[in-house]
């Protein structure tokens, strides 16, 4: 893939700053500040409606906040660039996309080369490699002639995603992009945000539910609850047990692999396994 970064002005990753955010009449994101880097993976966690997707939403200019601001390129405010001009800055895979009819993978993957075309004859010279690239990385190119009517659930999130990468942006969004993938794309996908930071400096934002895989992925955690941002940091001193336990409302362990350096996080709930290691047992 081509560096995103190369062709496009300086930008100094993505801010949110005390941002409010309604539903109708309902506040559901109350004055939280988020900052994506450059070459980071910064996570969004905490339980359902704890208003991490809308936050992200809002980082995408796709949700209007009634107070706060997004800036980018060096504290450039959002509402002062284009549709064409945020675009080339920002790319956002969101949870519900629709399945476009009478079209094929490619032509889908190929919806992501928009902010690059031209305005009067749509010439793209770079369009052509970068949606190879971008089916390639997410592993649909097998299916680049298909129509997307024929996929799976899990196969159009692919596609999806490979739109976004073939938009070559600084500021990558992902709101549950595993969502609907088998184990093996869910190791995949995870892959690639960890490589697009890492490899090509691009700053990624990410709402996961599972917290280990946010542990094992993010540089920074940003942990939500009722719509405010109740910590943030490195995923060591975010993901604790009392943290867990203050968000969830469940006793939560929370460990270090000595072996591995994954981070384990098991809720303790009324079934835990036996002490013999078969079967439960239930604690009263």
């Amino acid at each position: 893939m081509r560096d995103p970064i190369a062709s496009q002005p300086p930008l100094h990753g993505l801010v949110g700053e005390g941002l409010v955010l309604s539903h109708g009449d309902n506040c559901v994101v109350h004055g939280a500040s988020v900052a994506l880097r450059l070459g980071a993976v910064t996570a969004l966690v905490g339980p359902n409606g704890s208003g991490k997707s809308t936050l992200l939403r809002a980082l995408a200019r796709l949700h209007h906040p009634d107070a706060g601001a997004v800036t980018v390129d060096r504290g450039r405010p959002a509402v002062a660039l284009s549709a064409r001009e945020f675009a080339l800055h920002v790319a956002m895979l969101t949870q519900h996309r629709s399945s476009p009819g009478g079209v094929s993978v490619r032509d889908v993957v190929g919806y992501g080369r928009f902010p690059h075309r031209s305005r009067w004859r749509g010439v793209d010279p770079e369009g052509a490699r970068a949606i190879d690239e971008a089916m390639e990385v997410t592993g649909v190119s097998v299916m680049a002639d298909r129509s997307v009517e024929a996929l799976s659930g899990g196969e159009l999130q692919r596609v999806w995603l490979a739109s976004c990468l073939a938009q070559q942006t600084p500021v990558l969004l992902l709101d549950e992009p595993t969502n609907h993938l088998d184990l093996r794309y869910q190791v995949d996908i995870l892959e690639v945000m960890r490589d697009l930071a890492d490899l090509r400096a691009v700053a990624v934002g990410v709402v996961l539910h599972d917290l280990a895989q946010a542990a094992d992925l993010a540089d920074e955690v940003v942990l939500m609850s009722s719509g405010r941002v109740h910590a943030a940091g490195r995923p060591d001193d975010v993901i604790t047990g009392e943290n867990l336990a203050d968000v969830y409302g469940v006793q939560v362990r929370v460990n270090r692999d000595p072996v591995t350096g994954h981070l384990h996080v098991q809720p303790v709930g009324r079934y835990r396994p036996a002490l013999n290691g078969v079967g439960a047992a239930r604690t009263a």
